[in-house]
């Protein structure tokens, strides 16, 4: 019995610590109490959602971890000067001459506008602007800009000769692109005050910036803005040689291992752009890591390649679908934007902006007035036969 009592008073010590008991407030009557074992339970509970939640939850972070990597590398991947920069010879060589000039006079670099395809290094040229010029860049984008007052806020908080970097300009909302009009011509922005017949617009000066706006669709820009920009260069495609030497140099930015041979096959698949051929180096580098010994050769790189369904030609399952859709179900064609748009479940948009510039240039693939036709090139390239009598230059024949 006495060991009985010894057991007992061990055990109620920590319950006792465990549990303090809590007095009613005065007046409140008897205190009642939650039962012991519910409180367990939904404790368990509690610890058994967390668990079976901390798989997503680490699923979440690695997923963020690894998207920011990626953005980590794009920004170390990021030319600082023009004799760094690989391509656009006559793009770089002309802003040189103009960045030259603006820092010996002491002025603002005049606006500039930089057009082309998506990924061919508009927005890094900005930075490289920025940093030619000694001065900051502020980055935003046509979108973003929703207000007049989102723009003067930005415009009065930037030094002489700062750089204000619009992507997709031609997407500014019309009003937020008229405020811009003396900004960019006298360096001064209208505050607007009172309402109705008592409104009046105050001129507020702001130092002299630059404007470098990107666009992938010059012909949307309005007159009025076009007709400001002092300097337009143009983008065009990379060759492959470019590219492979681009693939050169971000390997070694990334410390990866990389020979010539596979230099070479990832830039001739990239498909004319710097982007998707950084793009490319990592994940063939993630290839190589997991299923050789981490060095990117000719033969690694091929592997990688065709596992990413990416051609010797560059085109992508992509590409591939939308010919082959052409040649299977339109007889080569030619067939309107949107029948072939609806054909493919995918946005007409996304056909004309994405996927079209590039089939174009390669040959694959015509704009006719009746609409999209495959060209010879095509059908080789997919090794399908040429129907018999079929005419492929989208025009019937003389006779």
């Amino acid at each position: 019995m006495a060991r009985k009592r010894h057991d007992d008073g061990e055990n109620a010590a920590p319950t006792s610590a465990a549990r303090p008991v809590i007095h009613p407030p005065a007046g409140s009557g008897a205190l009642s109490r939650a039962p012991a074992v519910p409180a367990l339970e939904e404790a368990d509970e509690a610890r058994l959602v967390s668990a079976s939640a901390a798989p997503v939850a680490v699923a979440d972070a690695a997923a963020d971890v690894a998207a920011n990597d990626d953005r980590d590398d794009d920004a170390a991947l990021r030319p600082k000067r023009f004799d760094e920069f690989v391509g656009q010879r006559k793009v770089v060589d002309n802003l040189a001459v103009y960045v030259a000039a603006a820092r010996g006079r002491g002025d603002a670099l005049d606006h500039v506008l930089l057009s082309g395809p998506p990924g061919l290094g508009k927005t890094t040229l900005a930075y490289l602007l920025a940093n030619e010029m000694g001065t900051e860049v502020r980055v935003t984008s046509g979108p973003a800009l929703e207000r007049k007052g989102d723009l003067a806020g930005i415009l009065t908080s930037m030094q002489k000769g700062d750089i204000l970097f619009i992507d997709e300009i031609h997407r500014l909302l019309p009003i937020v692109e008229e405020s811009l009009y003396p900004a960019m011509e006298d360096f001064r922005i209208e505050i607007v005050t009172g309402v109705g017949a008592g409104a009046r617009a105050l001129p507020l000066p702001i130092e002299r910036f630059t404007l470098v706006g990107a666009t992938t669709r010059t012909g949307q820009l309005t007159s009025p803005l076009l007709s400001r920009f002092g300097i337009v260069e143009t983008f065009s495609f990379y060759d492959a040689g470019d590219l492979s030497t681009i693939v050169r140099r971000s390997a070694r930015l990334l410390g990866i291992s990389i020979d010539e041979a596979g230099a070479a096959e990832i830039g001739a698949r990239a498909r004319g752009t710097p982007r998707i051929a950084n793009r490319l180096l990592r994940r063939v580098r993630d290839f190589a890591q997991v299923r050789g010994d981490g060095r990117i050769t000719l033969d690694a790189a091929q592997y990688a390649l065709e596992r990413l369904e990416v051609d010797g030609l560059g085109l992508d399952a992509g590409d591939r679908r939308i010919l082959s859709t052409i040649i299977q179900r339109f007889d080569g064609g030619p067939v309107g934007i949107e029948s072939l748009a609806a054909a493919l479940a995918e946005d007409r948009d996304t056909l004309e902006f994405v996927y079209e510039p590039y089939l174009i240039q390669e040959g694959f693939l015509l704009r006719t007035p009746r609409g999209r036709q495959v060209t010879r090139r095509a059908f080789e390239h997919l090794r399908v036969p040429i129907p018999a009598g079929k005419v492929l230059s989208g025009q019937g024949t003389l006779f």
